[in-house]
């Protein structure tokens, strides 16, 4: 199965691309960037040199995924979502040996307009809302939602909200599913 990339777009040499990868217009992939199968970058979409992405990952239009950003298979990255790589950037000084590395971990979405501050491990299957800004560590399973980011529930693999409180210890079930979710204190996980 053949990579799919637009005219417009720049993919440098070197660059690592999987079969059935998508790169759409103007996009920019840089020569040290190693990307998996199945992936679809948008619009204005630029990957950096010292940046993984999984298998099955969508990049939507006008996303920058900066040096030291790491994406698992199946991340979602809504439009116009932002990643920083620099904790504390100054014009007139230099830190690019400051960089801070960022995981998504396999099956997390980050909704449009949401920012993710550098230094981060975002769990698996997280489900940061539209415009949140996360500045901390993210459970697997959580929802987070706001400025700064705080939990607000827990989501499904299949993308649902669960009817969980925050923490305790009881299970649900996704109602698309059938899969149950066990809540032991404040962490969740599928039995």
């Amino acid at each position: 199965m053949a990579v799919t990339i637009h005219p417009s777009a720049i993919v440098d040499a070197g660059a690592v691309i999987g079969d059935g990868s998508r790169v759409w217009h103007f996009a920019h992939i840089c020569g040290g960037a190693r990307i998996g199968k199945d992936c679809s970058f948008g619009q204005n979409v630029f990957v950096g040199n010292d940046v993984t992405i999984g298998n099955n990952s969508k990049v939507q239009n006008n996303v920058s995924i900066y040096d030291g950003v790491h994406l698992e298979d199946d991340v979602f990255c809504g439009p116009s979502m932002v990643f920083t790589n620099v904790y504390n950037p100054r014009s007139a000084v230099s830190r690019k040996d400051e960089y801070r590395a960022t995981k998504v971990k396999k099956g997390a979405t980050l909704g449009a307009n949401s920012t993710i501050v550098c230094g981060v491990t975002i769990g698996e299957f997280a489900f940061i809302a539209a415009g949140a800004v996360i500045n901390r560590d993210v459970k697997p399973y959580a929802l987070m939602a706001g400025v700064p980011s705080r939990q607000i529930g827990w989501m499904s693999e299949h993308g649902e909200r669960l009817d969980l409180p925050l923490e305790g210890d009881t299970s649900v079930q996704c109602p698309n599913t059938g899969k149950t979710y066990k809540l032991t204190g404040t962490m969740l996980a599928v039995e």
